[in-house]
């Protein structure tokens, strides 16, 4: 439903207003933060605070966090909360779709503030703070990304749901108890994902058979080929078409199906991969494509651990 209203948002919103973000992302690219103050001021005085408005600002945060520039990060961000808990007096988070992004990009920037600055246990209790805060809405996933990015290493794997699974790999989830894993988040839309195919397919093959089992959890969004709204049986019909389509070569990879399992490991970006070892331990957290070269290593180390 979420994914929904975005969709109709962004048919809705005013293609000037829109522009502010494409205007300072390119700034941010050239380096050019005082440019893109600019801008946001200039839209601002033009059509006041708006979620695209707040939606740029917090760009603004993500490149100086980029940039490790973390007193301007912070500013950046603390403003953006600011102005966006405003708004939410007006409306609610995801009545649209710019706001829930800005008010998650200023909580994700801040939190890497404090880590950055070796107060990673505030980091994380702050996370943790806006998780239970947030937790009914798009945001929650994204939060929780970033609590597993700053704590999840070196702990227990959350537990993965596989009540519903897709291909002719279905097992139980006790069934994969000992074995050094490879979880692949992925979705049915995502070009990264797809470029990830082959590589999984070449570390099945070459690591399979000293234990190592690829697990590709997925979820349903509520449309299937090119945005088209489905209902849940449909969609998972489609999702079915994808994995054969463009998953077939990872032979062993078993598919659970859930919108929990997204939530609980944070999978807010596709893909994202995860490694965890003989004894259940997460050795590896990445939201994000990952290559062969990258991968390969960190694989060869837990299967052997």
């Amino acid at each position: 439903m979420l994914t929904r209203i975005f969709a109709l948002s962004i048919a809705l919103a005013s293609p000037v207003a829109a522009a502010v973000i494409q205007d300072v992302r390119a700034a941010i690219a050239r380096n050019d933060f005082a440019g893109g103050e600019k801008l946001i001021a200039s839209y601002r005085a033009a059509g006041g605070v708006t979620p695209e408005v707040l939606e740029a600002l917090s760009w603004l945060g993500r490149g100086a966090q980029a940039a490790k520039q973390w007193d301007q990060a912070e500013g950046y961000a603390v403003e953006t909360r600011k102005l966006a808990l405003a708004e939410l007096t007006k409306r609610p988070l995801d009545a649209e779709r710019h706001l829930p992004i800005a008010l998650g990009a200023s909580i994700e920037v801040q939190a890497h503030v404090l880590a950055a600055r070796n107060q990673r246990g505030e980091a994380v209790a702050f996370l943790e703070k806006e998780l239970a805060a947030w937790r009914d809405t798009s945001i929650r996933t994204r939060i929780q990304k970033n609590i597993h990015l700053l704590s999840l290493e070196g702990k227990p794997m959350p537990p993965l749901e596989m009540n519903e699974q897709l291909g002719p790999a279905a097992k139980p989830a006790a069934a994969l108890k000992g074995s050094p894993l490879l979880l692949f988040f992925w979705a049915h839309w995502c070009g990264d994902c797809k470029y990830q195919a082959p590589i999984l397919a070449r570390l099945e093959r070459e690591f399979s058979s000293r234990g190592l089992a690829i697990v590709g959890p997925t979820q349903r969004y509520g449309y299937a080929a090119r945005g088209r709204e489905a209902p849940p049986a449909e969609e998972l019909a489609h999702i079915d078409q994808v994995r054969q389509q463009f998953y077939a070569d990872i032979a062993g990879m078993t598919v659970p199906v859930s919108e929990d399992n997204f939530k609980n490991f944070g999978s807010s970006t596709t893909p994202t991969l995860m490694l965890v070892d003989r004894k259940g331990i997460v050795r590896m957290y990445h939201p994000g494509k990952m290559s062969y070269e990258e991968l390969a290593p960190r694989v060869e180390a837990v299967v052997g651990r």
